[in-house]
């Protein structure tokens, strides 16, 4: 129960400190943004990082985000809540591919200890080819968790079959603008694809 509680509260004070953020870019009137109700963008939240990806590579943020990315932290060890975003994220992708529309999704774990570059690959690799897996040591995927404000705790009660508790905002992040928006849990594969082409088709009408 207490674990559960902490659990709670670290989420609640996440959303917090996003939701701090939403005016940051959608409340000029210049903003190329402004119609695309019902984004929550966090100005604030991202930043650099420097992680291996599944192919054993050490890359940086500039790397992974070359075209707009939907962006999740989780663990391959999850037994439901990160496989079903997963699955939901990669279907977004193929909505939007059905518009005409590319982007990648990626999934960072902060399950370093057992995510190895091979175990993110095979994970990512069930639900999309365009989904790309991101690992490294404990201090790099600390560095990107930190940037996107995200939480996660290791549970000591295995030291094999060990579960993690983490945040499960999935962010949607544009080469050269960084978060614009983020979705939750309960937000659905048309929600996340329809707010995405939104963003996409303003970026477009600026240039």
């Amino acid at each position: 129960m207490q674990r559960l509680i902490a659990f709670g509260s670290g989420i609640a004070v996440i959303i917090l400190v996003v939701a701090t953020y939403i005016a940051t870019m959608m409340g000029g009137s210049d903003d190329i943004f402004a119609e695309c109700t019902g984004s929550q963008s966090a100005g604030a939240v991202g930043g650099p990082f420097t992680l291996v990806d599944e192919n054993g590579q050490t890359v940086t943020d500039q790397e992974v985000i070359t075209e707009p990315t939907l962006l999740y932290f989780g663990y391959t060890f999850c037994p439901d809540v990160c496989p079903l975003d997963s699955q939901r994220n990669a279907d977004a992708t193929d909505l939007l591919a059905e518009r005409g529309i590319s982007i990648r999704t990626a999934f960072i774990s902060v399950d370093p200890d057992r995510d190895t570059p091979e175990v993110v690959a095979a994970f990512t690799d069930y639900f999309h080819d365009k989904m790309l897996g991101l690992t490294g040591s404990p201090e790099q995927v600390a560095a990107a968790s930190r940037a996107y404000k995200t939480y996660y705790k290791k549970n000591d009660d295995d030291p094999e079959y060990y579960t993690v508790d983490h945040s499960t905002f999935t962010y949607f992040v544009m080469p050269g603008y960084g978060v614009v928006d983020f979705f939750r849990r309960d937000d659905t594969a048309d929600t996340i694809a329809t707010r995405a082409t939104c963003f996409i088709d303003a970026v477009a009408a600026a240039n």
